[in-house]
């Protein structure tokens, strides 16, 4: 079979993607970034980095740390904000034939809600992503995303404010994560994206400091993707939502992994700063298996998992 003729088509509820390889949030830019390396209309999707109300200039350096198979990152979620971004930004997104997803946080529902109405009726912004990893201030600094009902209400506060589909990123860092997907399924999203990062930190032996300025930051790569594969197949399980895979995907096999365990699509972070052409050479991977597999439609083989 010629795997030029195989279909790696998937939806996403509302989204009709062309495949399922997305580009994650935070490692790739705004898009733009990537272009002169990876044709952005060969993606299913690009999910720009996080955006705020206001700008924020993130962590102060060091903010990176290379771990055995993985990396630590403590950004702190730096970006332009979203006046700029529309601005700036938004009128380059618009011209691309993949889907754009923008991802948005806040550290208030009021914030959310701002960030998000602030692309009601805006052409060129496919999906919003919410980050719900973010520490609400008026709690605290307990992160939405670790209790169900602020999971909800962050939920709700973005459907009410938006005219675009909504997918929740779901952080790891909890004790049962099908609770927070069945919470933010009953608010209304449209969709999720699991796993972000794992809370973790690195020391140095040597000056017995943290090697991160932040102390403690996201664990991402390789290291994680056991993890994510496990977290995704339990949410696929409990929900009737789409769910994107995330969580140290390298290659097409390891993508294969996510799919099969009833993933509709899914996003390639970390690899990107080790291989920036991964997202291309994952697709190609995929086209390839479907066709040695004699699979015509990569939709086949979603949720396929024999236990």
């Amino acid at each position: 079979m010629d795997p030029r003729g195989v279909d790696l088509g998937t939806a996403l509820g509302p989204l009709e993607l062309k495949n399922p390889v997305i580009a994650a949030s935070g490692t790739f830019g705004y898009g733009r970034e990537y272009s002169s390396i990876v044709p952005p209309g060969s993606l299913g999707g690009i999910v720009v980095k996080g955006i705020s109300l206001e700008p924020k200039a993130g962590n102060p350096p060091p903010r990176i740390v290379e771990t055995p198979s993985g990396m630590l990152n403590a950004i702190g979620l730096a970006n332009i904000g979203v006046e700029a971004f529309i601005e700036e930004k938004l009128p380059w997104l618009r011209s691309l034939d993949t889907k754009v997803f923008v991802n948005i946080y806040g550290h208030r529902l009021e914030e959310y809600r701002a960030v998000a109405s602030a692309f009601k009726g805006l052409e060129g912004v496919d999906a919003l992503e919410v980050n719900i990893s973010c520490p609400n201030v008026d709690k605290g600094g307990m992160a939405f995303g670790t209790d169900p009902g602020m999971a909800a209400r962050v939920t709700e506060a973005v459907l009410s404010s938006t005219d675009k589909p909504v997918i929740v990123k779901l952080t790891p860092n909890v004790t049962d994560i099908t609770e927070i997907a069945k919470a933010v399924e009953a608010a209304g999203a449209h969709g999720l994206s699991l796993i972000n990062t794992i809370a973790g930190m690195a020391v140095d032996v040597e000056t017995r400091m943290p090697r991160l300025a932040n102390v403690w930051g996201g664990l991402s790569g390789p290291a994680i993707r056991p993890v994510a594969v496990y977290m995704v197949y339990r949410v696929v399980r409990s929900v009737k939502i789409p769910v994107i895979g995330i969580g140290g995907i390298l290659e097409a096999r390891d993508a294969l992994e996510f799919l099969i365990s009833g993933a509709r699509a899914v996003q390639v972070g970390t690899a990107n700063f080790v291989n920036p052409k991964a997202t291309l050479e994952i697709i190609q991977g995929l086209r390839d298996y479907c066709a040695r597999k004699g699979i015509a439609k990569l939709s086949q083989i979603i949720g396929t998992l024999e236990t």
